[in-house]
Order: structure tokens, then C-alpha cells, then sequence
């Protein structure tokens, strides 16, 4: 016997199949089709259609409501933008996330989408609907959202990117010399996700020295070598340069560099300071680079093209995380979807040179060792790291974690008491936290492997952290659903790694925090300058009180609680002279 929600759920995926076949390959809230031109990148532009016009009904819906009006179409393309794309893809495609294509949601179906996205999943897929960072309604409607075909937004070049750009202090009207006492070095840069902003905290005081408008959902924050400008990029890929020395920071200059973008970096080798800069971006595909003082756009690649493996066609590889070369004058690009690390030569960009290096799909973010010297990425969803030599210019390793969907941010680097040096990652998919050896000369046998596999709290974490002066490896689990899991920080002791099983301590992180109502995360743990303390940001939702926590690694207890109102939804923090010099 079929059940009744089985007939309901095929008599939907009927009404949606004959309906979406009617329209090509997208759709939109628009009811007027766009001109698109006749070029290549028509062939990834969508048809247009009214929504309006599709009457298709949904469990749980009222009978003769349309499946999605305009309306709610545009509100969902947002939701989907800032809480799911950077997963799941703008096509839905997948990578660290798993793929959303309608060949598997209509499989699934709406009332399973529903719930997914309500209570989420140990492997990492947050819980939307019980944290309240979504209500029912919200809910409802990309569960919706997710059943319909997604539609290719439009390209993003050159012409694009200098009608954005400015220059807000040109560089003969900035500074000559820091007008300003805040230690550059003790400073940290906090992402405030949901205001758009990030803001500048002092290492020492606590105090906030600026709060400055930027892109959403700001990523990451990069230093010029010369420590003078902080650069961001929001997830909107909006680029803001930030003068450091002025009397009160701010920005000097901005650009953006697409639709949805992660990384931006700056030239550090001896000689090329502060040269250029360079952003990546999940949409188009593609990244750029600027000029160092200016953010003016110089050059403008695509990565678009075949993967590495079977030589398919790609139409969306996404340009993950990036990093500079302290060996030669290189930026170290890579490319989610063919698999493909780029050392991308900058000495002469008229006549750009590009090693290409074939690693595995779905390259996502990592770090150095503690030499400098090698680059570990986790190629997250195939569940390796690729290890690539930055002197030689070629790849080292290619290894396992054995766990499931690493994301080391970028990772941890230890002396292990018995394996020497050795770099860390946790997974977004379990509790497992490996140790891979990094010193081929000193500890050869070790080298390039999974030498100790760790067990943390659980499922959902996004970072692990060290420093070289620091005895503790610490780690999160923000995305597991379990409240108490999820606003809480395991910490192991480097003496106990030769244990059998070594064990760790929980910080209560949350409850430090007192932060009241919400469902609050613990997310990135990041140093001071001295390696004395460590702070996790306690990220609520944005209508509620968030707050950074300040631990004293040495005692592993409470040393301060940042607290203000200001502080909306605090995720990523930038200590800036561990970020500059690549110290983690």
C-alpha cells in the first residue's frame, strides 16, 4: 500500500517536473526576460519565467497557493545566498556541502528538506530552524525554494569591476607616518556577519578601536606585509582596504569582484611587499588581481575548464582559499571543483605564468607548516589533504584524514612529543581531529601521514587552533546541533598526545559568556601576538546578545568577556600579526 504522503509528494514532483520543463533551465522572480546577449556566457545564464504562474501544491500549504511567488523568490535567492551557497554552490552543484540538484531534492522531497534544514545533522549541516537563525516560515519557503531549478547569475568582468571600484584616500593623501597609538601588531579584526562590518579590537585593552562597514558576512582579513593595510572580502565580494595608520582606521578603497566570493591575499615575498593583491571568487569562477595600494584591477583569470581526473568540463570551480608564497613571488590559488592547485607568478602579470598543479576535487581552505615552506589544503569533501612543496613547486602528498569532511581553517601546527612537527585538522562530519607529520628531514618515517587520530566533542567543527607558544591544541564544534556541544571548546594537552587514547578538557565557553536567550555557537579560536590568550567569539543570532571570550591559556580559565552591542553575530577573528606572519 502507498501512503498518502508518498501520493502527495510524487503528484508535487509531477506538478513541478511538467511545469519546470516548460521553462529552460532557470528561473526567476523577474517577469520580463533580461537581455542576454549572445556570448559564451549566455550558455550559463537561465531562461526567465514568471513564478507567479506556477500553481503547484505543496504539503502543509494552503490549496491554490503557488509554490513560490516572486516575492518569496527573491527572499529565498537571499537566504540561500548567505547561509547555503558557500556549501552548496550557486549551482547547487556541492562540494563541502552535499549537492542540492533537483534530480535529488524532488527525491527526497519537501517534507524531508523541511525537517533537514530545521534540525540539520552531525555531519555538519547547521540546524536553521531550532537555532532560530530561520523561522517556520523561512523554512517552509526553502524547502520550496531548493525543489525549483536554480537560475545562473550573470558574469562579472572587467567593465564590471571598475564601475565598483574606488578610491576613497588616495595614496599621496594618506598618512606618511601611524598618527594613532593602537598596537598594529596586538590588533584583532572580528567579522560581524550579519551587519556587514568588522571591528577592530585591541589585543591588550579590549577596547574597540573602530567598527568599519564592509561586505556581508565578511571571510577572512589579510595584512599587507608591511602591516599597514588590512584587507577584507565579504561574501558578497565586496574588497574593502583599510589604512591601519590613520587616526581613526577605515577605508581608503574598495572594489567588488563578483557576486559571491571567499579569499583575498596579498604579495609577501621579500621585494614584491605590498605589490598586489588578489581575490578570489565563488561567482563567476575566476579571480584578480589589484594593485597593492590601490585595489585597481589588473588582470582577471577564469577557472573555468576541465577537472583534474576524468577531463570534464566545469562550468562553476570555485576559487577556494589563497595564499602567499614566502619562497618565491607566487600566489597559491585553489580551485574547488577541477581539483587544481595554481602557483599564479605575479613578477610579471602581462605575461602571467601559471604552475597547475593536479591534487584531488573539491580544495577548500588549509595552511603552512610550521616551516613556511609546505602548503596543506583539505580537499574536504573527497576527505584527503594535498600537501604541495611552495619551493620546489610541485606537489608533495596527497593522504587521507581518515574522518570525515576535513576543515582545518588553517589548521594547527604542534611539536609532538613523540612525531616531532606535525599540522591539525578536524572534520565537519565527525569527531576524529588528525595529526599529519611535516618534517621530512627530521622525522621521515612520519612525514606526510596520519600519525595520531584525536577524538573531540563531535561532528561540526570549523577550526582547530595552537600556537608556537602555546601547550594546547583547541577545538570547536559550532555546526554540531547539540547546544551543549556546539557551545563548548575541547582542549588537549600536547604533553598527553602519547597517551593511547589522550583525553581533553571541555571550556564552557557559552556559559562564560552569559549571553542570555539564544542557541549560541563557539566558533575560531585565534591568539593574541604573545601566545598568552586565546579568543572564541560567541556567535548568536543577530537580534540577540553575542560575545568574544577571552581564555588564559596557560590556566584554561576566564580571563575576560567582550561584551557590546555593537558586537552583532561575531564569527571570524584576525589576530594581525599571526595573520601577517602566518603563525597557527
Amino acid at each position: 500500500m502507498i501512503s498518502t504522503r508518498a501520493i502527495r509528494r510524487n503528484a508535487l514532483l509531477m506538478s513541478v517536473a511538467f511545469t519546470l520543463g516548460l521553462s529552460a533551465v532557470g528561473v526567476s522572480a523577474q517577469d520580463k526576460p533580461a537581455d542576454h546577449g549572445s556570448g559564451p556566457s549566455a550558455a550559463y545564464e537561465p531562461s526567465m519565467s514568471t513564478l507567479g504562474q506556477l500553481k503547484v501544491e505543496i504539503p502543509g500549504r494552503k490549496e491554490g497557493d503557488p509554490v513560490m511567488t516572486p516575492e518569496e523568490y527573491q527572499n529565498a535567492n537571499q537566504i540561500y545566498f548567505e547561509r547555503c551557497a558557500g556549501c552548496h554552490g550557486v549551482l547547487r552543484k556541492g562540494a563541502t556541502g552535499k549537492p542540492l540538484t533537483t534530480d535529488i531534492t524532488r527525491e527526497n522531497g519537501y517534507e524531508y528538506l523541511r525537517d533537514f534544514i530545521t534540525y540539520g545533522s552531525p555531519a555538519g549541516m547547521p540546524n536553521w530552524g531550532t537555532s532560530g537563525e530561520l523561522t517556520e516560515e523561512q523554512v517552509d519557503m526553502m524547502a520550496r525554494y531548493i525543489l525549483l531549478e536554480p537560475a545562473s547569475p550573470p558574469e562579472f568582468g572587467m567593465d564590471e569591476m571598475r564601475k565598483s571600484w574606488k578610491v576613497l584616500v588616495a595614496p599621496e593623501d594618506r598618512p606618511k607616518e601611524k598618527l594613532n597609538d593602537i598596537d598594529i601588531d596586538n590588533l584583532f579584526s572580528v567579522t560581524l556577519r550579519d551587519s556587514g562590518q568588522v571591528a577592530l579590537i585591541d589585543g591588550e585593552t579590549y577596547a574597540i578601536h573602530a567598527v568599519i562597514n564592509t561586505g556581508y558576512a565578511v571571510h577572512i582579513s589579510r595584512i599587507s606585509a608591511s602591516g599597514r593595510y588590512l584587507y577584507v572580502i565579504g561574501r558578497d565580494a565586496l574588497v574593502n582596504m583599510i589604512d591601519l595608520w590613520m587616526e581613526e582606521p577605515a577605508t581608503v578603497a574598495q572594489i567588488k569582484v563578483g557576486t559571491e566570493a571567499r579569499s583575498i591575499e596579498t604579495s609577501k615575498m621579500k621585494g614584491w611587499e605590498d605589490k598586489y593583491a588578489i581575490a578570489g571568487s565563488y561567482w563567476p569562477p575566476q579571480y584578480v588581481i589589484m594593485d597593492g595600494d590601490t585595489l585597481e584591477p589588473l588582470k582577471i583569470k577564469s577557472t573555468r575548464g576541465m577537472v583534474y581526473d576524468d577531463q570534464t568540463y566545469h562550468p562553476e570551480p570555485r576559487v577556494a582559499s589563497i595564499v602567499a608564497s614566502h619562497y618565491n613571488p607566487e600566489f597559491i590559488v585553489n580551485v574547488k571543483e577541477t581539483g587544481k592547485i595554481l602557483l599564479v607568478d605575479y613578477s610579471d602579470i602581462k605575461n602571467l605564468k601559471t604552475t597547475e598543479i593536479e591534487a584531488e576535487r573539491f580544495l577548500h581552505d588549509g595552511g603552512f607548516d610550521s616551516t613556511k615552506r609546505y602548503f596543506l589544503v583539505a580537499a574536504n569533501a573527497r576527505g584527503k589533504v594535498a600537501v604541495v612543496d611552495t619551493k620546489e613547486g610541485k606537489l608533495t602528498a596527497l593522504l587521507e584524514t581518515g574522518g570525515q569532511t576535513p576543515h582545518p581553517g588553517r589548521g594547527a601546527n604542534l611539536i609532538h612529543p613523540k612525531y616531532g612537527p606535525v599540522w591539525v585538522t578536524s572534520h565537519l562530519g565527525d569527531e576524529t581531529v588528525a595529526l599529519i607529520g611535516t618534517d621530512p628531514e627530521g622525522h621521515p618515517d612520519s612525514a606526510w601521514k596520519v600519525v595520531q587520530t584525536l577524538y573531540g566533542l563531535g561532528g561540526g567543527s570549523l577550526f582547530v587552533k595552537s600556537h608556537p607558544k602555546s601547550n594546547h591544541l583547541y577545538v570547536d564544534a559550532p555546526l554540531n546541533p547539540d547546544a551543549e556541544v556546539s557551545g563548548a571548546i575541547a582542549v588537549f594537552n600536547v604533553d598527553d598526545l602519547t597517551q593511547e587514547e589522550p583525553e581533553y578538557k571541555v571550556l564552557p565557553i557559552v556559559e562564560w559568556a552569559d549571553v542570555g536567550e539564544g542557541q549560541p555557537r563557539v566558533v575560531q579560536g585565534e591568539f593574541d601576538q604573545a601566545g598568552e590568550e586565546i579568543w572564541f567569539s560567541v556567535w548568536n543570532a543577530k537580534d540577540k546578545e553575542s560575545a568574544i571570550v577571552v581564555v588564559d591559556d596557560k590556566t584554561l580559565e576566564l580571563k575576560h568577556v567582550i561584551k557590546d552591542e555593537r558586537l552583532i553575530t561575531p564569527t571570524g577573528k584576525f589576530n594581525v600579526f599571526n595573520t601577517r606572519a602566518d603563525v597557527y
